[in-house]
């Protein structure tokens, strides 16, 4: 696969049926306010996406895909939670223990269907005759669920069943590694698989520890190696806020580049979170639209040189839905090559407004290559 293809878009319209009640923006209503706001989860995250892929690569590259089997969905999760998770949804969801991650009557299917597209690219991307990007177009996002557990808005984890399903299907794939660039820790996908190492887990992302010691333990620190036969195959890179284009391609050249490609994997699969945007309200991260594209272009390359070119895109966060159409663009134009001019905003991004100051990312990196190089030659 060259850094000059197609894009082929899986996607289904029933993952816009996901509706969590609106609240206190991410929490449940509080009495004290004078009025709910929608949940940052709306479906306008994937129709600015898709309309915007629509107005550039054009209608051609969707493909509606089949929703993911059971079978496949728990080979990563324990069948006891996606019983439950199926029956909270038919009871008509709420949010789920006090969390910030709140379901609707509609939201298992949603899943299943998001699911199921990363499961279509997986196999595109491992299609011998491939001459196109694979990008799932997945809502909800899933690299926060955990093999028993919904978290983080993410219920089921789509980048490990898409791993799982690659290990198990096609006799040429031993090894998986799974780069998120989410500005979230990919908590989840780590959990799932830190106790293995036929699955390299690197997670770039704010510094924001664990939320939870109950339901997300996980820190995402550069304590948090893996462990057992997994130990050294978790990398975990936690930047500080204000890390921008700049940074993130120093991440790229001194920790992902030469990380992955000593683990010479069979398939990368690229967990894309557009939220380390610089309006995104859960985030503090500064890339714009050129650096989205600079992550494509390099997620790109690494696959081409690494791979063979088996890799796959899929969406995970990004919740300012109209900087979230711009920075996926820009993650798709890198990918494949191509850009596109959008009327008034040309190859630009008009949300870019701050500048990056790399100081802070150089010392932090410095102390994150340091962690890893007892696994890696970093």
């Amino acid at each position: 696969m060259s850094n000059d293809t197609s894009l082929s878009v899986y996607w289904h319209p029933r993952t816009f049926d996901h509706a969590p009640p609106d609240g206190a923006f991410k929490l449940p209503s509080m009495p004290f306010l004078a009025s709910d706001e929608p949940h940052p989860d709306q479906p306008e995250r994937a129709k600015n996406i898709k309309r915007i892929i629509e107005s550039t690569f054009g209608d051609a590259v969707f493909t509606t895909a089949d929703p993911a089997p059971e079978d496949a969905i728990e080979r990563v999760h324990d069948s006891e939670y996606v019983s439950w998770l199926k029956k909270f949804a038919e009871d008509g969801g709420g949010y789920i223990d006090g969390t910030t991650t709140a379901m609707s009557d509609a939201t298992f299917e949603a899943a299943q269907h998001a699911t199921g597209a990363a499961l279509a690219a997986t196999d595109d991307a491992l299609a011998a005759d491939s001459q196109t990007v694979p990008y799932a177009l997945a809502r909800p996002s899933g690299h926060h669920a955990q093999s028993d557990r919904a978290d983080g808005f993410c219920f089921l984890n789509h980048a490990a069943i898409a791993a799982q399903h690659a290990l198990d299907t096609d006799p040429a794939v031993d090894r998986v590694a799974i780069v998120d660039w989410d500005v979230h820790h990919g908590n989840g996908t780590q959990e799932i698989f830190e106790d293995r190492d036929d699955v390299l887990f690197l997670s770039i992302h704010n510094d924001h520890g664990a939320w939870d010691p109950t339901y997300h333990p996980q820190t995402g620190g550069l304590e948090e190696v893996g462990v057992g036969d997994g130990e050294g195959y978790t990398v975990n890179a936690p930047v500080p806020p204000g890390t921008g284009d700049e940074g993130y391609e120093r991440v790229f050249d001194r920790l992902v580049e030469p990380i992955v490609s000593e683990y010479d994997p069979d398939l990368l699969v690229y967990s894309a979170g557009q939220d380390p945007g610089p309006s995104d309200p859960l985030g503090r991260n500064l890339i714009s639209r050129d650096g989205f594209r600079m992550l494509g272009s390099r997620a790109a390359e690494l696959a081409s040189t690494v791979t063979d070119g088996h890799y796959l895109i899929l969406q995970e966060g990004g919740y300012q839905i109209s900087h979230l159409a711009f920075a996926t663009l820009g993650v798709l134009e890198g990918a494949t090559g191509e850009t596109h001019d959008l009327p008034e905003y040309g190859e630009g991004d008009p949300y870019a407004w701050l500048d990056e100051n790399t100081e802070p990312l150089v010392d932090a990196l410095e102390e994150i290559r340091e962690a890893h190089g007892e696994y890696w030659p970093v």
